[in-house]
């Protein structure tokens, strides 16, 4: 069987669908469910079982799942806003060091979710520079620890373990998100509810909606992780955007051209954000190339317009 925890989740659900699209329907999800509305998510996705995360790792360290082919670790507390840091390192560490080390002592391949806010306040975004590693939250030094203790331990691996540092992800099964789901969901809906696209307006020493982001689409960071399942040859930590970063403006006319109305509206800047805002991310794929990874990833425009053709499918 192939386990995906956070399966009911954004990035996690559509490595599920990916799984199944290659004709994998050995999936077990593992999620939390408090949120029920995630379960839309899973609608038309084949799944051998689903278990809460509480329960999980219960029943993955008594050995009762059987032989597990390959773990995509995808669940976290992924709210950047979250300051309760007790149950962000319980969520995002403490947890990822159980699955590693069932994976490790069992010679499981194991793929995991780590997060560009590992760089923060960085402009530089290089997975093998420590000096690049500056998290703005608490979010982001979770994501940044279990890197760490990953690193620590490469040596005890007898299968591969690839950490996978998403950029800026947008894409369907996000809706459930609410405030953390990408510009482009809340540009598309905002369009559609007023005609306005509203956007910061200049910080960091940007103009007015030319904060500049690397944007990718779910679609090609799930096909990230099953080159990697299918690899079964590549260990290391690797970051997963398009490497070449977009303006707030170009994802807002890539939407405002979808939808074939529609206008940018600047808002002022947040105060509280000043210190905690990452106005530049930009991949650094050179690490994953090198691995073998050749597939192209979509610009915003591609990006925007495969989201929203598909929209009324599983937003």
């Amino acid at each position: 069987m192939i386990v995906v925890t956070g399966g009911a989740g954004f990035i996690g659900s559509n490595v599920v669908r990916e799984l199944n699209n290659r004709g994998h329907d050995d999936v077990v999800v593992v999620d939390d469910m408090t949120d029920g509305r995630k379960f839309v998510n899973l609608v038309g996705c084949n799944l051998a079982d689903y278990f809460d995360k509480d329960d999980f790792l219960g029943r993955l360290k008594s050995g009762a799942l059987g032989k597990i082919d390959a773990i995509f670790h995808q669940g976290a507390c992924a709210v950047t806003t979250e300051w309760n840091g007790r149950y962000v390192l319980e969520t995002n560490y403490r947890y990822s060091v159980d699955v590693l080390d069932f994976c490790l002592e069992n010679a499981v391949p194991l793929i995991y979710a780590s997060s560009a806010a590992v760089y923060g306040a960085s402009t530089t975004f290089n997975e093998n520079d420590p000096s690049a590693e500056r998290p703005l939250n608490v979010y982001g030094y979770s994501k940044l620890l279990f890197d760490q203790h990953v690193r620590r331990r490469s040596a005890e691996a007898l299968a591969p373990i690839v950490g996978l540092r998403y950029f800026n992800v947008y894409g369907p099964g996000e809706a459930h998100k609410g405030s953390m789901a990408s510009v482009a969901l809340h540009l598309h809906e905002q369009v559609g509810a007023t005609g306005e696209a509203r956007l910061f307006e200049g910080s960091g020493g940007y103009a007015a909606g030319e904060q500049r982001r690397d944007f990718v689409y779910v679609g090609d960071v799930a096909a990230v992780n099953l080159w990697f399942y299918e690899q079964r040859r590549v260990s290391g930590v690797f970051n997963v955007g398009t490497g070449a970063s977009a303006t707030f403006n170009d994802v807002a006319n890539a939407v405002i051209a979808w939808h074939g109305k529609g206008a940018i509206r600047y808002i002022p800047f947040p105060a509280e954000l000043t210190s905690r805002y990452q106005s530049f991310t930009e991949a650094d794929i050179g690490a994953l190339r090198a691995a073998g990874y050749t597939a192209p990833f979509r610009d915003v425009r591609a990006g925007v317009k495969a989201y929203l053709d598909a929209f009324g499918q599983h937003a």
